[in-house]
């Protein structure tokens, strides 16, 4: 402790102070310092990990004081004792928790008033879910010097179709709308990932392309896949007009394009024919024949489907806010139509998932997500939320049998979730089998390289985020 108080009195509060910044409060080996200005606060987060770093390299490694720094741009509160609160602590406090040991990780909104006022580079770093926060935070490292960029190979084609579905387009800035698109794309993103001939990217690694212009030879780089399914959702009145079109990654050519009219309930039509036509243009006369076989045919109604998409989106949130407000959505969709496996899997799911976190009573939980998840069984022993239901159901009762059958079900009905894929990973490092978790849960960073969740998992289901602690296990 003595040697951080020299560290803190003779390299950092000299630098701070040049920065004219201000240290709010000290917590432990930590600090919450305000500045005035981003470009000053990444100066000095820049000249503190310079200092620190030649302050110790005479120091033994295992006795080396090296830091990690966050830097946000963003409002925060003042209180009469000097303290500070808000989103833009909680993000800067975040920020730190992902930058590299004696590094800095540095917000998207941070970034953008850096732009040529600093002799530094930056790397992009994609975007991450954080803890509590609505929407993914976009990441960037200053790169310091002696800091390689990070290493980005292409990953190599699938031996079989692989098709990334971009985020359809709502072509009106009605929020209404937005739902009712973004539910047409975790749909047939959902029915060609079922198909066990396709390689297919998931919703969420997709849906950080929303809202951006996009290059789709670099799409296809960046996720090695071979096709872009990408369209757009026109609603008016109670008509809706729903284009899309097949693309060739590589070549950008447009292999296939339709447009498909018709009355707000033929919503369910329109997807399966779109799903449809690009099996049959990318997949054998089998692959065409299993979509004709395994494709749902929905009973129950539109408003039911709009509940479950608008559940989807908050799911993917993972906060206390959002998961809470998951369940009247899916008490609705269950009250229109009580059959609907997937809100009443998602109901248990969530359920039990808010009960790991302490917000439910978990004798509460189990017994309910007991019940409703054998209904969603009955109602549809291909729903793929049902059996990640079962296995968290399992997860509690530290059931490792039950977890792993549960969670092989759901990837062999849709092996291309990687959710699935992450969580048969944690429930064999459950059991102690480490070797095994490791190749599940690289597989579902190949489905989801952006994937959102894995910033915001607790514990309980920490699939994406335990690979490293796999690893120091062998």
């Amino acid at each position: 402790m003595s040697a951080l108080k020299d560290l803190r009195r003779e390299v950092i509060n000299p630098l701070l102070a040049g920065h004219q910044g201000r240290i709010v409060k000290l917590m432990g080996d930590g600090a919450l310092v305000e500045f005035g200005s981003v470009v000053d606060a990444v100066a000095c987060a820049v000249a503190i990990q310079q200092s620190v770093a030649e302050n110790q390299a005479d120091i033994p490694t295992k006795r080396r004081i090296i830091f990690r720094i966050g830097v946000n741009l963003g409002d925060v509160i003042h209180e009469v004792d000097g303290d500070l609160y808000g989103d833009g602590v909680n993000i800067a406090a975040c920020l730190q928790t992902l930058a590299d040991p004696g590094g800095i990780c540095i917000s998207g909104t941070a970034y953008d008033h850096l732009q040529g006022k600093l002799d530094c580079d930056y790397e992009y770093l994609g975007e991450r879910a954080l803890k509590n926060m609505e929407r993914p935070v976009r990441l960037y490292r200053p790169l310091l010097e002696g800091t390689a960029r990070t290493a980005s190979p292409r990953p190599a084609l699938p031996d079989r179709p692989s098709i990334a579905v971009l985020p359809f387009n709502a072509m009106c800035a009605d929020p209404e709308q937005d739902f009712f698109s973004d539910g047409l794309t975790e749909d047939i993103t959902s029915a060609l990932s079922k198909l066990k001939g396709f390689f297919v990217i998931v919703r969420n690694t997709m849906f950080t392309y929303k809202g951006k212009p996009v290059d789709v030879r670099a799409i296809g780089r960046e996720l090695g896949i071979r096709y872009v399914l990408e369209g757009s959702v026109r609603k008016s009145g109670n008509r809706v007009r729903v284009t899309a079109q097949l693309i060739d990654a590589a070549s950008e050519a447009h292999l296939w394009a339709e447009r498909y009219d018709g009355e707000l309930d033929d919503i369910f039509v329109i997807q399966d024919e779109i799903t449809a036509s690009v099996v049959g243009r990318l997949g054998p006369e089998l692959l065409a024949a299993e979509h004709a076989r395994e494709s749902p045919k929905p009973h129950h109604g539109l408003d039911a489907w709009e509940g479950v998409v608008r559940a989807v989106f908050l799911c993917s949130q993972l906060s206390e806010e959002s998961s809470r407000k998951m369940l009247p959505l899916l008490d609705r969709a269950i009250g229109l139509a009580p059959d609907y496996a997937q809100a009443l899997a998602m109901k248990a799911w969530i359920t039990m998932w808010r009960a790991f976190q302490g917000w439910e009573d978990m004798g509460y939980a189990l017994a309910l997500a007991r019940d409703i998840v054998q209904q969603a069984i009955a109602s549809d022993d291909k729903e793929p939320w049902a059996y990640l239901a079962q296995a968290m159901i399992a997860f509690a009762t530290r059931d490792n049998v039950l977890a792993m059958a549960a969670i092989s079900q759901a990837v062999a009905i849709n092996p291309n979730s990687a959710f699935a894929h992450g969580q048969l990973g944690l429930a064999h490092a459950n059991g102690g089998r480490a070797a095994d978790a490791i190749p599940c849960i690289d597989y579902a960073l190949r489905l989801s390289p952006r994937e959102a969740f894995s910033a915001t998992f607790s514990s309980t289901t920490p699939w994406l985020t335990s690979r490293a602690r796999i690893t120091s296990l062998d």
